[in-house]
């Protein structure tokens, strides 16, 4: 991460090693601005109190490399982020005016998605900042994954007849509270099918029709122009000195017949002119054929303009503005394959039934395999967490996890345990960690049953015995060594350091017996530029380190017995590792 203009830090880099850092300072150094600086990366809430004075805005820039096909990538690149080589940049700017800003693989998002991608990326734990296992439903994952394939196996079938069951539902449900409105589209259906079936429209009838009528209705028309043409080409009986066309043709090809021979050229054109006189005859008969063949029966028009009308009514009741009657053969068709998935429903109900109850009584055994494997998981885990505890300076402390089912009144659960209950994606069980901090103690919800210093290292203990079972990359613990000292400090520093092999772990503490199981160290330094404070951080390497664990320890860096101390801390750290 890079830090700049936040609380008392002007620009820091603060480089954290892939497994465990500690962060380590005096008291007022501004190692709770580490830790601020990642909750704002996460999507905490903005302060504009925590911008350096005279600055215009606090930054913050990290840099978090990701797994090939990690949720937190996949949620990225759907908000339209870029990944740099594996690696999510991420950006949070908090105005002085209070105005706060995120960017995310180069693309400005909502503050809202930091905090979708750190439910994926980091778990915090401090005295008033707890995430990650602290929800009900990311300990039911964390213990699912923490009993293996005993849950896995029956929780894959389980999910896959859950998704069934409820497709099944949907779709009973759909059909039955809709039966009335369904028996009533059946019934309009019916009696639209019937009309059409009653006119027996054919494709393409209405067009045939319209030009029908037509002709008929202009056939006086029609015939007094075909024979005045007629009589025009082919010549007038009645009139037998008049000229035609046929007869006007005619004679301009003998014309030109009785002199071809003297040149090519006029041949040529009594040759055109003969075809044109065949094309000519050939038109006076088909006109004086029209004329004889065209129907001026006033009854056939009546019939005409009844059937028109008949076709017309249905296309504007089963078809649109415009549509032609082919347009009411396509819903008589869509409306015969509807009909009879609706006709089919009594069926199709009896199927979805029996289908539904076969499903439920599946669900029933593979809840109650499920909640078995949960609970002796639970019995395994809650002794392990205890264990941890006591070496973390809880030894009366008792950890159990509750696994819990909800009545249902409804009806529509599933059996376990002879109990009707409510069910879910992942079965009908709830669970919850819950803790008894002393004997007589009342289990109760971890948030609740914990002390604020007691609190992270719970939830270290939790952390180191799920190891490896939960896919946050990141942990985060601030003042888990609250209230702890001596060789507890020493477990403290240990189990972070075992739970470091499978996670990422950073640390903010106060005892060197922790600091010294770090495999980077890093130092929150304040100084004092006359009236100007800063901070910045570094990261401790051999003599340095030695001098602020030495610090650490006895207040004194240059305190030989602390030196001493300090380099056994260390020696102590290196063996265990």
């Amino acid at each position: 991460m890079r830090i700049r203009s936040l609380g008392v830090i002007d620009d820091a880099v603060v480089e954290l090693s892939p497994g465990f850092t500690a962060v380590t300072g005096e008291t007022g150094a501004g190692k709770t601005m580490v830790v601020t600086s990642l909750g704002l990366l996460l999507g905490g809430r903005a302060d504009p109190a925590l911008v350096r004075i005279g600055a215009k805005a606090a930054i913050v820039e990290g840099r978090i490399v990701l797994r090939p096909g990690a949720p937190a990538a996949l949620r990225a690149e759907e908000a339209g982020a870029e990944l740099d080589d594996g690696a999510l940049l991420i950006s949070r700017t908090v105005s002085a005016e209070g105005r706060s800003r995120a960017h995310v693989g180069g693309r400005s998002v909502p503050v809202g998605l930091l905090a979708e991608l750190a439910d994926d990326l980091v778990a915090v734990h401090g005295q008033t900042d707890q995430q990650g296992l602290m929800r009900p439903a990311r300990q039911r994952q964390a213990l699912d994954r923490y009993a293996g394939d005993a849950v896995a196996v029956p929780l894959e079938k389980y999910a896959a007849a859950h998704r069934r069951l409820r497709a099944v539902a949907g779709e009973l449900d759909a059909i039955t509270t809709r039966a009335r409105e369904r028996a009533q589209e059946a019934d309009l259906l019916r009696f639209g099918l019937e009309e059409i079936a009653a006119v027996e429209p054919l494709p393409g009838e209405d067009v045939e029709l319209a030009a029908e009528a037509e002709r008929l209705g202009h056939a006086e028309s029609l015939a007094s122009a075909a024979a005045v043409a007629h009589a025009a080409l082919a010549g007038n009986p009645e009139d037998p000195e008049g000229v035609d066309a046929n007869t006007m043709v005619a004679g301009a090809h003998r014309a030109l017949e009785s002199v071809r021979a003297h040149d090519p050229a006029l041949g040529v054109l009594a040759e055109r002119i003969g075809e044109l006189g065949i094309l000519l005859a050939d038109v006076a008969g088909e006109l004086a054929g029209y004329a004889d063949g065209l129907d001026a029966d006033p009854l056939r028009l009546a019939v005409v303009e009844e059937r028109r009308a008949a076709l017309t009514q249905l296309t504007r009741k089963y078809g649109h503005a415009g549509a032609a009657v082919d347009a009411v053969l396509e819903w008589a068709e869509r409306g015969s394959v509807r009909l009879l998935e609706l006709d089919g429903d009594d069926d199709r109900i009896e199927e979805l039934t029996a289908e539904r109850d076969a499903l439920r009584s599946e669900l029933s055994g593979l809840a109650q395999a499920l909640t078995d494997a949960r609970t002796e998981a639970a019995t395994r885990f809650g002794s392990a967490v205890t264990a941890e505890l006591a070496s973390l300076a809880m030894p009366h402390a008792r950890v159990s996890i509750d696994i819990r089912q909800t009545e249902d009144a409804s009806g529509e659960g599933v059996e376990v345990g002879g109990r009707v209950v409510t069910y879910g994606p992942s079965g009908a069980d709830e669970v919850e960690l819950l803790l008894a901090p002393h004997p007589g103690a009342q289990p109760r919800p971890i948030a609740k049953g914990a002390s604020g210093g007691e609190l992270s290292r719970v939830m270290l203990a939790v952390e180191v015995v799920f190891a490896g079972s939960d896919p946050v990359p990141t942990y985060l613990f601030d003042e888990v060594d609250a209230g702890v000292g001596g060789k507890a400090a020493v477990e403290v520093g240990r189990r972070l350091a075992k739970l470091a092999k499978t996670a990422q772990v950073v640390v903010v503490t106060h005892l060197p017996q922790v600091a010294a199981f770090a495999d980077r160290q890093l130092l929150v330094e304040k100084t004092v530029d006359g009236s100007v404070t800063r901070s910045g951080v570094t990261v401790l390497e051999g003599e340095e380190r030695i001098r602020e664990l030495s610090r650490m320890l006895a207040g004194q860096e240059d305190s030989e017995t602390a030196r001493a101390h300090a380099e056994e801390l260390l020696e102590t750290a290196r063996a265990d590792g």
